[in-house]
């Protein structure tokens, strides 16, 4: 039962990152084009999913939580139970920290790319003071 319950949330944050990766694509990639270019932007855009797959499913499937359903816990003097109620809770801690690693790992991104935009900016700005 409990590797059924791994393998259900390996799912289900496997599909809400690539929800989030799928809904944040567009920005991710005019980002990119406008910091790095045409030539670079794809690799980036391409390492941006991985990495909000990757951060995604390792915050969603908290495999060291399963461990309550394996092994005798103290306040309930044996293996804590896999009801309904629990499959429901650990369901949606899967959504819930899958959700949140991926805004971790976007919230570092667009900061980044914010100060990289700036930095560009003020480049063209100089650039076009120097031309005049």
């Amino acid at each position: 039962m409990v590797v059924l319950l791994l393998v259900t949330t390996f799912v289900i944050a496997f599909i809400v990152a690539a929800m989030v990766a799928w809904i944040f694509s567009t920005p991710i990639n005019r980002i990119l084009d406008q910091v790095v270019g045409d030539e670079l932007s794809r690799a980036w855009a391409r390492y941006m999913r991985f990495a909000i797959f990757v951060v995604g499913i390792g915050g969603g499937v908290r495999v060291w939580a399963f461990e309550k359903y394996m092994t005798a816990q103290d306040p309930y003097g044996g293996v804590v139970p896999l009801t309904l109620d629990r499959w429901v809770l650990e369901i949606y801690e899967t959504v819930i920290g899958t959700l949140s690693s991926t805004a971790m790992v976007l919230l570092v991104f667009f900061v980044f790319a914010l100060i990289a935009v700036v930095i560009v900016r003020v480049f063209e700005m100089r650039k076009a003071k120097s031309e005049q």
